[in-house]
């Protein structure tokens, strides 16, 4: 028996979600693609940077996703920005929605990767950060880092 590859390739990552919001539950989902989206995150030319999550009608979509052009997608192309539908069970898009509608909470994709040769978009549920957040998380990184190589120099002079 042949042993399939479960690992997962990143495509993409939003590297300011977490900077900017405090994720406090995340939910993986599929998207629907064309073929020459599937081809061209293949070559890894997606964006995640300004996409977000938007709950209507009992469905997901994920917006603002950019996916670039696939080089020989001729006439067949896709829409770089369009609207995408993402796949999720019928209780947690009923969550989603609960959270989406509660003031200040927003669905932001956090990640976008191939698992066992499906696109999978990690979408996360958000509470926009304040800059004094966003200072206190630098100053506790800092900290954190300063405990750390003072304990590695210790060790190293005895």
């Amino acid at each position: 028996m042949a042993k399939e590859d479960t690992g997962q390739k990143l495509i993409a990552s939003n590297k300011t979600a977490r900077r900017d919001y405090e994720i406090t539950d995340t939910y993986e989902a599929g998207m629907v693609l064309t073929g020459t989206e599937v081809k061209a995150l293949r070559a890894g030319k997606a964006n995640l940077k300004d996409s977000y999550a938007v709950v209507s009608d009992d469905e997901v979509f994920l917006r603002e996703l950019h996916i670039g052009h696939y080089d020989h997608g001729n006439r067949y192309n896709h829409e770089p920005l369009r609207s995408r539908k993402l796949l999720l069970h019928k209780r947690e898009i009923k969550r989603l929605y609960g959270k989406s509608r509660e003031k200040g909470l927003s669905l932001i994709p956090l990640k976008l990767y191939f698992k066992n040769s499906m696109v999978k978009v990690e979408i996360g549920i958000g509470k926009g950060k304040k800059l004094h957040d966003r200072r206190q998380d630098i100053k506790k990184r800092e900290e954190r880092l300063d405990i750390s190589r003072n304990f590695k120099s210790k060790q190293i002079k005895v």
